[in-house]
């Protein structure tokens, strides 16, 4: 799969993944006022809403970017109905030729982890028969509880050349209280971006491996140095926009080859025509907002790594 992502971002030239995190207070008043007509003020309606905002913005975007990344929580908060629109985001993505990071983060022990690698990667089997549960391309993975943890998944992906994305250095403010902490002179970000080069050594792609990093775009020259200690690394860049990243930021985390990094902007495109930028476009046309801000988007990654 890794060999796909790295196939449609030279097609499009746009390093770029849109994050489908909606939340209800993103979804413009007539697809909310259409959805609990039909099914009420529920976690049904809800997770209506949900699934008919994704789609539309889907709609107006998949020509343009190789890859989306719906976070599980923001389905995961509706119950099972909210789960219910995850899948059908995370198919309908799929059959528009799109590659699906779910962002799950997850990582526990290794017989839980392999039960998560199973649900979200892999098969599952049920007596005779398997069946294949939410089919992402590649999951987010935690790696605090160490190889055990995170071995589950790898494995998963060697036999479904699917990937992985393993939390290295979060764009969240506090990370440093953890990330940071230095460890006979180093800090644990770097250590733990050792370590995703090790896991990724034994599975590789044509030219870059199946297991790539998280790297937040707000901490750009940590992102240097990690990129030297992960060069066949895929670094997933969070924090753009929003957050506060911007194009220029982010050449650290490319390699000379232009790739080697793919950047994420959720609310900056979902929620674009709350924007400043974009009201011009209004809640109607919300839609078409994202796909402006999807266009904007990469003319700056272009444009700053054209200076690079």
């Amino acid at each position: 799969m890794i060999n796909k992502l790295v196939e449609k971002i030279r097609k499009t030239g746009a390093p770029i993944v849109a994050g489908l995190d909606p939340m209800l207070s993103y979804i413009p008043s007539h697809i909310l006022d259409r959805a609990f007509a039909e099914y009420g003020e529920t976690l049904e309606g809800a997770a209506e809403a949900v699934w008919q905002f994704n789609k539309a913005i889907i709609d107006n975007i998949y020509d343009l970017i190789p890859a989306v990344k719906p976070q599980i929580a923001m389905y995961e908060q509706f119950g099972i109905p909210g789960l219910s629109a995850f899948k059908k985001t995370v198919d309908y993505c799929k059959a528009k030729d799109l590659v699906v990071i779910g962002d799950i983060k997850r990582g526990d022990i290794g017989s839980t982890s392999a039960a998560y690698a199973a649900g979200h990667l892999g098969k599952v089997k049920v007596g005779t028969k398997e069946y294949v549960p939410f089919d992402e391309d590649f999951v987010t993975v935690n790696p605090y509880l160490g190889s055990d943890g995170v071995k589950p998944f790898v494995e998963v992906c060697k036999e479904e050349k699917k990937g992985l994305f393993i939390l290295v250095k979060t764009s969240n403010p506090s990370s440093g209280e953890f990330q940071d902490q230095l460890i006979d002179g180093r800090p644990l970000y770097e250590l733990v971006g050792e370590k995703v080069a090790e896991w990724g050594s034994e599975c590789m792609g044509d030219e870059y491996s199946y297991i790539g990093a998280v790297v937040g775009a707000t901490y750009p020259e940590m992102g240097k140095v990690l990129r030297k200690i992960m060069p066949k690394s895929y670094i997933l860049v969070p924090g753009y926009g929003a957050q506060g990243g911007q194009g220029k930021d982010l050449v650290h985390f490319f390699n000379e080859d232009g790739l080697g990094a793919i950047v994420n902007s959720s609310r900056g495109i979902i929620a674009a025509y709350k924007q400043e930028n974009y009201a011009e476009f209004g809640e109607e046309n919300f839609a078409d907002a994202s796909r402006a801000a999807v266009e904007a988007m990469i003319a700056d990654i272009r444009r700053a790594l054209e200076t690079k």
